[in-house]
Parts: C-alpha cells; structure tokens; sequence
C-alpha cells in the first residue's frame, strides 16, 4: 500500500514538472508580435501609396523590437492592455477600445502587461507602393 502511495506520488510530481517545463518551452517559442494581412490595395486618387489594414497579436508577456513603419500609422486596440513606448516620448497605457496615431518613421515599442493573456489590434497604414510592413530599428 505505501509502496502503491509513493508510486503514485513520484508520477503526480515529475508529471506537474514536465507539464511546467513544456508549458514554458511552448511560450518561449511564441513570436512576440504576429502581424496578419488583412487588405493591402491602391489608394484611389493618391499616387504611389497604398493602404494596409493589419490585425496585430501580441503573445502574453511579449516585448517588441524597437521597429517602425514607412507611412501614417491608425492602430486601435481591440484586446487587452498594452504599454507603448515611442522613442522620445513617455511610455503609455493603452487598454481595448484607445485608438492612437503614429507618424512615419516613429520608432516605437509595444509589451503586452497580462502574462496570460494576448493583447489584439487593428492597424491600418498608408505607406509609399511596395514599402516593407515593420522595419527594425538597428
């Protein structure tokens, strides 16, 4: 009977373990920001610029590169609280439903403040023709 007890207890406690480790092994694998291509068009009546909408997903926890963005930046948080930090600027709190403007070239870094749970946002960009999506700051 001890022998079943203690059994079962070794199995119980190596099992929380691998589930613990595996569980962060999975985090630390998760990329800080996902950005998904909702729309990218031609914008009528303004040559060579083209418009983005973008839906942002920042993991849990997540800390951005110091990036920017080559046009006009309208982001709207859709999910979440987040602390966006925009070079030369104080840090800021944005939580679901705040909506902020980034000018071109605005070198800036985001974290998601909930380590369990993603933050999500919505982006729409107006940039030249064919210029990358995020650029990293070097």
């Amino acid at each position: 009977m001890k022998r079943t007890g203690l059994l079962l207890t070794l199995t119980l406690t190596v099992g929380i373990a691998l589930g613990v480790i595996g569980a962060q092994t999975v985090d630390a694998q998760q990329e800080p920001m996902k950005r998904t291509m909702l729309l990218k068009t031609p914008l009528s009546g303004i040559e060579g610029k083209e418009g983005m909408l973008v839906r942002v997903e920042f993991a849990p926890g997540a800390v951005t590169g110091l990036h920017y963005h080559s046009g006009e930046e309208l982001i709207y948080l859709l999910e979440g609280t987040v602390s966006m930090e925009v070079k030369g600027k104080q840090p800021m709190t944005l939580k679901a439903g705040d909506a902020l403007h980034l000018a071109p070239k605005q070198a800036h870094r985001i974290k998601n403040l909930s380590a369990t749970t993603p933050a999500k946002a919505l982006a729409f960009t107006i940039a030249g023709k064919d210029q990358p999506d995020t650029i990293p700051v070097k």
